[in-house]
């Protein structure tokens, strides 16, 4: 048997122009975002000339078609963004995996030709999205939402309380789910289009939270909410498929974050142990230092292989409800044991905020939680299993 390499050619995750894609994110990544995640984090908010820089550079609308401002993209390159963005800044990241995972995808898939007519060039210029299911007493429970949506006359009218809603702070557009028959249980829900301004509609408390902190977590408040009957997003009564299929998608968005946050740390700490000596030499000269760090390489690869697995499902079309569970279970999993050895490298100073390794830990623990806990994922892929 031949061994000439040149008869195959090196195998490699990405196309050439996905490469390309991947090297251009992650040159604006450190040029654009790097310089801002120190003031963003102590802030607690996302810097408004950055949000500018994401609309211009097209990463608000990765998958949406040209016709309406997009890219025509795929759900790859939606991960390969995620990916690079959360090597910087988780928080930074989210605020483009939400918009296009659980806000374009969604109105690109189920909407009507006047919807995406209407909101999708916006979605795709200068307007943040959110995506509102979960609420005060329903959280992976969600299909137990109290928000109602009563019908008068070419109107829906909405009532209710949102919660935990990423992008709340900085949307003028929202998905917002409603029950409008609550006899007929999660047959009832319904998802709507909702705009800022509309009457009735405010943002409520801003969340002060543990990590992703530049990221707004917020409540929406509907008080009579009046939306327009062309603004129902699907059938009425579909909105439970919009919202399970919308959350198949999303968590590849919250798996590449992952192995986004987990490579970040990684790098980090990978280079400090080459630089801090004790004993003699550099930590990074002992063996039960490297094996650590083999340890975390090995596991960080084969959870991003799993993102990426199911991603390339996902755009050939299959159903990837297990895949995407698998893959956002294991890549958060990883994230936080990968997170907690490289700030344990850093000794001390991993226990400071002069240095990086604290914010990726804090980062990490998020991705076991939103988007479906891991014990929600497990559900998934044990249902899937023995169906």
């Amino acid at each position: 048997m031949s061994s000439d390499s040149s008869a195959h050619p090196p195998l490699t995750l990405f196309s050439d122009d996905e490469i390309l894609f991947r090297d251009a994110v992650a040159g604006f990544a450190q040029e654009e975002v790097k310089p801002r995640v120190s003031t963003m984090e102590r802030a607690g908010r996302i810097d408004p000339d950055l949000i500018t820089k994401y609309f211009e550079m097209g990463l608000m609308g990765i998958e949406v078609p040209e016709q309406y401002g997009g890219a025509a993209g795929t759900l790859t390159m939606v991960a390969i963004a995620v990916e690079e963005v959360s090597k910087l800044d988780a928080a930074a990241a989210i605020l483009i995996d939400v918009q296009n995972t659980l806000v374009n995808y969604p109105i690109t898939r189920y909407g009507s030709d006047a919807l995406k007519a209407r909101y999708l060039p916006r979605l795709t210029s200068d307007t943040i999205g959110a995506y509102a299911l979960s609420e005060p007493g329903s959280g992976s429970d969600a299909f137990g939402m109290a928000t109602r949506a009563e019908k008068r006359g070419d109107s829906w009218v909405l009532t209710g309380r949102k919660m935990w809603i990423t992008n709340g702070a900085e949307a003028g557009i929202y998905i917002v789910f409603a029950n409008t028959n609550p006899g007929a249980g999660y047959k009832g829900i319904t998802a709507f289009i909702v705009e800022r301004d509309f009457a009735g509609f405010s943002v409520g408390k801003k969340e002060d939270k543990l990590g992703i902190r530049a990221s707004s977590t917020t409540e929406l408040i509907l008080d009579g909410v009046e939306v327009p009957a062309e603004n129902v997003l699907g059938p009425v009564g579909q909105g439970y498929k919009v919202a399970i299929e919308t959350l198949n998608e999303g968590r590849i968005g919250i798996g590449a974050q992952m192995i986004g946050v987990s490579q970040g740390a990684l790098a980090a700490a990978t280079s400090y142990v080459k630089e801090r000596t004790q004993f003699g030499k550099t930590l990074g000269e002992f063996q039960g230092i490297q094996f650590q760090l083999a340890q975390a390489r090995t596991e960080t690869e084969a959870a991003r292989l799993m993102v990426y697995n199911a991603a390339r499902l996902k755009d050939a079309g299959h159903d990837i409800a297990m895949e995407g569970a698998m893959a956002k279970l294991f890549s958060s999993q990883v994230a936080e044991r990968v997170t907690s050895v490289s700030l344990e490298l850093f000794g001390g100073y991993g226990y400071t905020t002069d240095y990086p390794a604290e914010k990726f830990y804090r980062d990490a623990k998020i991705g076991a939680i939103y988007e479906g806990t891991s014990n929600m994922q497990l559900n998934t892929i044990a249902k899937a299993m023995l169906r």
